[in-house]
């Protein structure tokens, strides 16, 4: 009898230690994954939240309106985050909450959304420092500001627009150097200084494509500089290698291939030839030839944007070479996607390479971020001064030369051209009013 009972006991423990394993089995099936974390980057016209979890998601959603929410269904999930403590400064997402799931397992999250948004969905596989996420970018719907075109773009003495874009942003980091220095962070404070120069200096303004920490989309960044009437887009970057050894700065503008291929992009979309062409494209509309002539305006048009961009390029790394290492002494050209608008000039620089222990240490310091802003600063201004666009105000203050002759002093130089002799003086950096024949003077312009 004894022996009976304790077989029965054992019995018993076998049948609770299998049941007890069933329900962590379950548990472990109905739960493989766990939100471990929400960022959420606001940017003007869209907010991207960021879902940290533990293994790849599996996810569905949809969206609905009276109120205007996002829902989110995350399969074989728990919740590890305290969502009422993220802190949103979205204009588009007021809250994330969770809500009762469709089924047991599922973690539901609802973003309250103030208007309509656009959302897209993607998953990212684990980059350090981070592991697997899910990425929700929520788009404003709202109808955008038209695009301003070429025609519409001439006014008399107005500034000549730069569009300044800081590389990466928000989730994305860019290239992180030794001390956690992270890309996107210098990028930002060295456009920030640029467009300083660049707002300081009379007849130019900078208008830049981000003006904080979060991702714009690279084929918008073009976009944005043109909807901004922008004469020419500076895209920040620093420049990275697999081993810490290569250092220096270098400019990089557009490949002919990449450039051909945009063409052919562009060629297909004839709904955007109007942002292109102005008010070409009325006149070659729905004629027999529009396909030819649009190709034919469209190749003119990036020609000449290769042309300005070479040179201007030309121009900062010749600037920059005294003030930093090259790592290239003349531009390059390369198939870079923020570089590839047809009708606006378009560089990039990488202001050095933060995988370099002292090259990340410099770019850290402002001395030193101040100094390359200042370098692409003159590099661009000195450009815009020799070839101002038309209707600006550097066009009609543009310095005329004067070659000086015999007998010829300052102060009838001055006096032929309606100016004063400091004015002279200070256009032409002259410590005294002596001049030599032959010398080249530059005249200014009116004010």
């Amino acid at each position: 009898m004894m022996v009976l009972s304790v077989m029965e006991r054992a019995r018993g423990l076998i049948k609770l230690f299998v049941g007890i394993l069933v329900v962590l089995t379950w548990s472990a099936a109905a739960y493989a994954n766990d939100l471990k974390g929400v960022r959420v980057w606001p940017s003007p016209d869209s907010t991207r939240v960021v879902l940290d979890l533990s293994d790849q998601p599996s996810y569905k959603y949809f969206s609905l309106t009276n109120p205007h929410r996002l829902v989110v269904d995350l399969k074989q999930t728990s919740n590890k985050v305290d969502l009422s403590k993220i802190k949103l400064d979205s204009k588009l997402v007021k809250k994330i909450r969770t809500s009762k799931p469709p089924e047991k397992g599922t973690l539901r999250l609802v973003l309250e959304l103030t208007r309509p948004v656009k959302p897209v969905l993607f998953p990212l596989s684990p980059t350090k420092p981070y592991g697997d996420r899910l990425v929700i970018d929520a788009f404003d719907t709202r109808e955008p500001a038209k695009a301003i075109t070429a025609s519409q773009k001439v006014s008399q003495d107005r500034d000549v627009i730069i569009a300044i874009d800081a590389g990466h942003g928000g989730e994305d980091p860019g290239s992180i150097g030794p001390g956690k220095r992270f890309e996107k962070r210098i990028t930002l404070q060295i456009a920030k200084r640029l467009a300083n120069y660049v707002n300081k200096q009379k007849g130019m303004k900078a208008t830049m494509v981000r003006t904080g920490d979060y991702y714009v989309n690279l084929n918008r960044r073009s976009e944005i500089a043109r909807k901004r009437q922008a004469d020419l887009l500076i895209s920040i970057h620093a420049d990275a290698f697999t081993s810490p050894q290569p250092r220096g700065a270098s400019v990089w503008v557009l490949s002919q291939g990449r450039a051909n291929s945009e063409i052919g992009r562009w060629m297909e979309q004839t709904e955007k030839h109007s942002e292109l062409l102005g008010g070409a494209a009325e006149v070659i509309e729905n004629t027999s030839s529009e396909k030819y002539v649009a190709r034919a305006l469209l190749d003119m048009s990036m020609d000449r944007s290769m042309v300005e961009s070479q040179e201007v390029a030309a121009r900062i790394v010749k600037e920059m070479g005294k003030v930093t290492k090259l790592h290239k002494k003349k531009p390059v050209a390369a198939s870079l996607a923020v570089l590839k608008s047809p009708d606006i000039p378009s560089i990039l620089v990488e202001t050095g390479f933060i995988s370099n222990p002292t090259e990340a240490k410099l770019l850290s310091t402002a001395s030193h971020q101040d100094k390359l802003a200042l370098a692409i600063f003159r590099g661009t201004r000195d450009y815009f001064k020799q070839h101002p666009p038309h209707g600006s105000y550097l066009a009609r203050n543009k310095s005329r030369q004067h070659v000086v002759q015999s007998g010829e002093s300052l102060s009838l130089i001055a006096a032929r051209y309606k100016t004063s002799v400091s004015k002279l003086k200070k256009e032409n950096k002259l410590k005294s009013d002596v001049v030599r024949i032959g010398q080249v003077l530059r005249i200014p312009g009116s004010s």
